[in-house]
């Protein structure tokens, strides 16, 4: 016991040495947008030819781009707060400009007196007609929501106010918000690093004696212990986790079922292959990852090897997906090659990968949905760029003979994409934990 105490405690220890005080997150936080901003947007602004972006938000309704773009010490947008990047290739400038009454941070100054110009529209206009861009982005799309972020509101009031000969040259920014979403750069590839390992540490201990006692615990109470850790280090979860088990003597549930309805507490046994959902939110980045654990029986000092060859099969379906990933693919080409590759070796696979960063459930390439096999119209049409993160998020359905029915091997793990190809964020699960 004490030995289990002493491994909890140093993996308690290591977590919140990764994690650093609210006052250096700021700092970085700031640091890491100084760099989007100045090196970043400008070439993606470029590849998108839009010589200006337009974002406009109101308090607490903020467009989901924008709040990327606040300081740290913003936790909101104040009052309406208008954003206006003009990039001038002649020059090789970019400016950052907001129509409000503040700077908004160090990054983007201030460009409205309203004691000059009492009308924050005019002065927005002003702005947009001295420098007579060739192309207005402004965030509206049809199909992918982070980049649908200018209300109703704010767009008729804008469109009033602009001359028709710059309304003419209105256009959705809906790549390039995407790709301002979705792009990471060196820095937040560094940190990414980090957030993985802080992830993983925290399901270390979530399936560890110090925390499951079979024939007691329950996999609620495994949930809430993770939703409280979270808290207690200083992060947060972007989603409510789950935990569910799978055991010799139930039936597996439909995919379908499964995803739809979720599962109900259950106590855990000796013997139940345990399954996590869970990730979490810092500095900015997210994490979501899944990953199995076995709960021994008595006599039992490692994993049954029917699991870890099931588990095989799950980690090899990962390797055929990733294998295919390549830039300008849609998410849809790689998602039906890597299905018919996988069930041409005699896998059930089900794929289910989502862009990872800023948010959670982010902006980019769609690679299949659970209940979308057969592609994603749009959205998995969407070509692979790279310098962008993934939740590797699959599953396959593995026969035991020594059960008599269906398991599902069930992973997630941050993966990213880059100029050299695919690596994981900082490695993946290939064996289950075995609690103890």
């Amino acid at each position: 016991m004490k030995k289990i105490i002493m491994i909890c405690l140093l993996l308690s220890f290591t977590m919140q040495a990764q994690i650093i005080s609210e006052r250096s997150r700021a700092a970085l936080k700031d640091e890491i947008l100084a760099n989007r901003f100045n090196k970043l947007l400008p070439e993606l602004m470029d590849e998108n030819g839009i010589d200006m972006w337009v974002i406009i938000s109101r308090e607490y309704n903020e467009d989901p781009v924008m709040r990327t773009m606040l300081p740290a010490t913003w936790l909101n947008a104040r009052r309406r707060t208008i954003l206006v990047f003009y990039r001038d290739k002649k020059l090789g400038a970019i400016e950052k400009l907001a129509v409000a009454r503040y700077d908004v941070g160090k990054n983007i100054k201030s460009a409205w007196n309203k004691e000059v110009q009492p009308d924050q529209w005019q002065a927005l206009v002003n702005i947009i007609k001295k420098r007579n861009p060739e192309k207005i982005g402004i965030n509206t799309s049809s199909y992918f929501n982070i980049a649908d972020g200018l209300v109703k509101t704010d767009y008729d009031a804008f469109k009033e106010a602009l001359p028709l000969e710059f309304e003419q040259k209105l256009v959705s920014a809906e790549h390039l918000a995407i790709a301002w979403i979705e792009t990471r750069t060196e820095k937040e590839m560094e940190l990414y690093n980090t957030l993985v390992q802080i992830t993983h540490d925290i399901i270390d201990e979530a399936f560890s004696a110090s925390v499951i006692e079979p024939g007691k615990t329950t996999t609620d109470d495994v949930v809430w212990w993770l939703r409280q850790k979270v808290t207690d280090l200083g992060v947060s979860t972007w989603f409510h986790p789950t935990i569910d088990a799978q055991r010799n003597e139930e039936e597996l549930n439909s995919h379908i079922s499964s995803f739809s309805k979720g599962e109900d507490s259950k106590v855990i046994f000796p013997g139940d292959l345990l399954h996590c959902d869970f990730g979490i939110t810092y500095l900015g980045l997210n994490t979501d990852c899944q990953q199995h654990a076995y709960v021994p029986q008595q006599g039992e000092t490692e994993v049954p090897a029917y699991l870890v060859e099931a588990f095989k099969k799950g980690n090899r379906v990962q390797d055929i997906f990733t294998g295919n990933f390549a830039a300008g693919q849609t998410g849809n080409a790689i998602l039906l090659a890597s299905l018919k590759e996988a069930k041409n070796e005699g896998l059930r696979p089900s794929i289910y990968t989502h862009p990872l960063g800023t948010y959670g459930h982010s902006a980019g390439t769609t690679l299949g949905m659970w209940d979308a096999q057969e592609g994603v119209p749009v959205n998995g049409d969407y070509p692979l760029h790279v310098n962008t993160v993934y939740a590797i998020e699959l599953n396959t359905t593995v026969f035991i003979e020594q059960w008599n029915r269906d398991i599902r091997i069930m992973l997630e793990e941050a993966g990213f994409y880059g100029t050299e190809g695919f690596r994981y964020v900082n490695k993946r699960q290939e064996a289950i934990k075995l609690v103890k």
